[in-house]
């Protein structure tokens, strides 16, 4: 996603800084018209001296860990990354009066409540990924409210497309089955397949958030943004052999705990922002599979700091 917007951005005109640690994507996807600082948002002495070298005037907030299911493996380094970092930028934005602070969220924050997830709904996040998320929304609301922070949240879900990282085994299921498929491994879907979600294409919504930070209509609120139309894992699986031009078998894991079904109601963005493009599945997973197999395979290790051992589903153990 921050390729994308780094391009977007540049398209308006933009300087840009691209902060990046590089532990989910690659320095030479960053737009070369951008300058690059390889570093952490959890290092808040490299922020401060940025935004006093700096001195932004927006901010647009991308950085995460965000492999959901494993959150619950990682407690302590999801809320180190996902929810100290962002503070320490909610910090340095607050001191050096940023005019606009861009987040983004998750569909996570609604854990199970019932789809379409609309934005009036009470979150009740069910993995610390999504509460990590969802305390980063309310500390940005209390610091419009004390300091006049304004922001804009973004509530993304299942996103896809060119640059995503294809090699990492915990999250982004449709990189994930384009490396199986090119490694010649089994397609692994965890239980029966039939989790639904709506796989949003980079491509429809990264223009809608860049435009974010100067559209004062937005400000203070919070968005759902991404696809409508729902999918199940299995039809996914189909979808990405198919425009992969590639047969894989299927494999299906035991059930891991998950929420089933997670698509969210995008007509608040659309009051603000305009209609939505939705590229369709197939047009998305065919944008992106030429790219995946100029990149070709990527090793998928595993995660090297698991904190909680039980429960672990077993796939996520093992050396591949």
């Amino acid at each position: 996603m921050g390729a994308h917007m780094v391009k977007e951005l540049l398209a308006k005109g933009h300087k840009v800084v691209a902060l990046d640690d590089l532990s989910g994507g690659f320095a030479d996807q960053v737009d070369p018209r951008a300058t690059f600082v390889q570093g952490s948002i959890t290092d808040h002495e490299l922020i401060d001296r940025l935004f006093a070298e700096h001195g932004f005037t927006y901010v647009y907030h991308l950085a995460a860990y965000a492999a959901e299911g494993l959150s619950h493996f990682i407690r302590r380094f999801n809320y180190q990354n996902n929810l100290i970092g962002s503070i320490n930028l909610i910090n340095a934005s607050v001191r050096h009066d940023v005019k606009c602070f861009v987040f983004t969220s998750s569909i996570a924050v609604y854990g199970a409540l019932k789809p379409p997830m609309r934005e009036d709904m009470r979150p009740v996040p069910e993995d610390p990924y999504g509460v990590a998320k969802l305390a980063v929304e309310m500390d940005l609301a209390a610091a419009r409210h004390m300091f006049g922070l304004n922001y804009v949240v973004f509530r993304p879900h299942n996103v896809y497309g060119e640059y995503q990282n294809i090699g990492d085994r915990y999250r982004n299921v449709v990189g994930i089955f384009m490396n199986q498929l090119m490694q010649g491994r089994p397609l692994s879907i965890f239980g029966d397949g039939e989790q639904q979600r709506a796989f949003s294409y980079i491509g429809d919504i990264a223009p809608i958030m860049a435009r974010a930070a100067e559209t004062p209509e937005a400000y203070g609120e919070v968005f759902n943004v991404g696809a409508d139309t729902p999918y199940t894992v299995n039809q996914l699986a189909v979808a990405v052999q198919e425009a992969m031009g590639m047969k894989g078998e299927v494999a299906h894991l035991e059930a891991r705990n998950e929420v089933v079904f997670a698509f969210s109601d995008h007509s608040k963005v659309e009051r603000v922002f305009g209609k939505v493009r939705e590229t369709t599945l197939q047009e998305g997973l065919a944008r992106m599979a030429p790219w995946a197999k100029a990149v070709g395979a990527r090793k998928s290790g595993t995660f090297g700091h698991i904190e909680i051992e039980r429960g672990l589903p077993p796939s996520w153990r093992e050396q591949a």
